[in-house]
């Protein structure tokens, strides 16, 4: 049934989606080399979509529209915000660059960024095996477009025709998965999927038969192991400004998405898909740990990098359910863990590529390692914040990347599981292997000799927002308990739905 609180429920994603629409059209008379009147009109549209997600997700209110498809609550209306957030971040670092590489000759990066966040908002609102899968291929159709985006590039064009391959079977193991779930419970929403199956009249098997294609199609959209092979040939070979663009805000739809269909669909099968989940996690902090230690491209070793931080975010996602108990306290501490180590790690994300974008110089990536040789020496300030990322990312304290370990750690111990702790140690002894290519990087910043003289220059938004997001990370280190707290009301708030 449609009513006033439907449409209520997708009010942003209708002022984003009708921008979007306005700002393609408004394109076609930008006569702008660097399209400034669409640049200026996309971050005033994503200023108001973000605006209005953080005031719907303070008031704290749960709306259901279109029969139940769609939810807007506290934890969707917060990494809609982020997403959003991080989209404007990921532009304002991106557009230097694209202009620099005759990537800006249409407004298509600023209008695929918007549609790709509508993709995202659609995921993380969707109530619905459809609605979800609907948001999923908005996201995935506008990603191969920005990744293939530099058309006159082979390398650009070769890693969008792997992800468009990989990403189609990814896809099809989801939808595969979802049918199976469809066909055994009768219902596409996500509701009445856990009424049926908490009734126990279902066939188990029929169940985990289609849990195991839906845990390897959501593995594939966190990048996970062994579904990670698209992350380091797309990361390396995609546009360094749209690499940023799937590096960061797709994170949080696909934590969203994970939760929905996992904790609020199929909490029941909670036993099998957490070994499925453990086995995962294991898999991604081993192979991308140590495949990192190998790479001289600093756009594949963070790739590999993501791989290893998505094992801790499945780690903190399968310690919520102990033995096939729901504790209260072990959900909230779990699943906030999880949010809370995303949205960080997307935080240092964009401020390590944002600094790469900074080196980048036209006909000069700026990508390897080498590249950033003597950078204290050319820029203290880049070189600092450079050195924040990669000191948080490593998990080093006083930094974020500490305090989110740490969180996800003590979720993970507070069960109370041998083999809990057993993975709590593996980690750990990974996140040490880890350390070893973040501070090389540094050492390479502090003590090599720069291998060219040129100064850093940078627009002064550029500047001052890089300068934010670097201070940021350490104030959230130090001050890691209003994040906190807000992940885990808007956990409590959303499972109590």
């Amino acid at each position: 049934m449609i009513n006033d609180i439907s449409w209520l429920a997708i009010y942003p994603e209708i002022v984003l989606l009708t921008m979007a629409c306005v700002i393609a059209l408004a394109d076609l008379g930008v006569r702008s080399p660097r399209r400034t009147e669409t640049y200026v009109l996309t971050m005033l549209t994503l200023a108001v979509v973000a605006v209005l997600q953080a005031m719907y997700a303070r008031s704290g209110h749960t709306f259901y529209g279109f029969g139940n498809m769609v939810i807007s609550d506290a934890m969707g209306n917060w990494l809609k915000c982020f997403a959003t957030v991080a989209m404007m971040i990921t532009l304002v670092y991106g557009r230097p660059y694209a202009a620099e590489r005759d990537m800006l000759r249409g407004g298509e990066l600023f209008t695929l960024g918007m549609f790709a966040l509508l993709g995202m908002f659609i995921m993380i609102g969707g109530n619905n095996f459809l609605v979800i899968y609907l948001g999923l291929e908005l996201l995935t159709l506008s990603s191969y477009a920005l990744v293939a985006l530099r058309r006159d590039n082979a390398t650009a064009t070769e890693a969008a025709m792997k992800y468009f391959v990989l990403g189609a079977l990814a896809s099809g193991f989801l939808l595969y998965g979802l049918s199976m779930l469809y066909g055994a419970t009768g219902s596409l929403d996500i509701g009445q999927v856990f009424k049926a199956i908490n009734a126990g009249q279902i066939k188990h098997q029929v169940l985990v038969f289609g849990l195991v294609f839906v845990v390897a199609g959501l593995a594939f959209k966190l990048g996970a192991v062994p579904f990670h092979m698209w992350i380091p040939d797309v990361y390396q070979g995609a546009p360094t400004a749209v690499t940023l663009m799937l590096a960061g805000a797709p994170k949080l739809a696909a934590l969203a998405i994970t939760l929905r269909l996992l904790v609020d669909g199929l909490l029941p099968l909670a036993i099998d898909w957490q070994q499925m989940l453990a086995l995962l996690a294991i898999g991604s902090l081993l192979v991308g740990n140590l495949a990192a230690i190998a790479q001289t491209n600093l756009k594949r070793m963070l790739a590999y990098s993501t791989i290893a931080q998505m094992g801790f975010v499945l780690l903190g996602l399968m310690s919520g359910v102990v033995n096939g108990k729901v504790d209260a306290t072990a959900v909230e501490n779990a699943y906030s863990a999880a949010m809370f180590y995303v949205i960080t790690y997307v935080l240092t994300t964009l401020a390590a590529f944002g600094v790469i974008l900074l080196l980048a110089r036209e006909g000069f990536e700026s990508e390897e390692i080498a590249d950033f040789a003597g950078l204290n020496q050319r820029s203290p300030l880049y070189a600092g914040v450079m050195a924040v990322c990669l000191f948080s990312l490593a998990g080093i304290p006083p930094l974020v990347g500490f305090y989110a370990k740490l969180s996800v750690l003590q979720a993970l111990l507070a069960s109370g599981q041998g083999w809990h702790l057993a993975l709590a140690v593996f980690a750990v002894g990974m996140s040490l292997i880890g350390a070893f290519y973040y501070l090389r990087v540094v050492k390479v910043m502090y003590f090599d000799a720069p291998l060219t003289a040129s100064n850093v220059s940078a627009p002064i938004d550029v500047r001052m927002l890089l300068t934010l997001n670097g201070a940021l990370i350490l104030v959230l280190g130090l001050l890691p308990g209003g994040l906190m707290a807000l992940c885990a009301e808007a956990v409590v708030r959303a499972l109590a739905t």
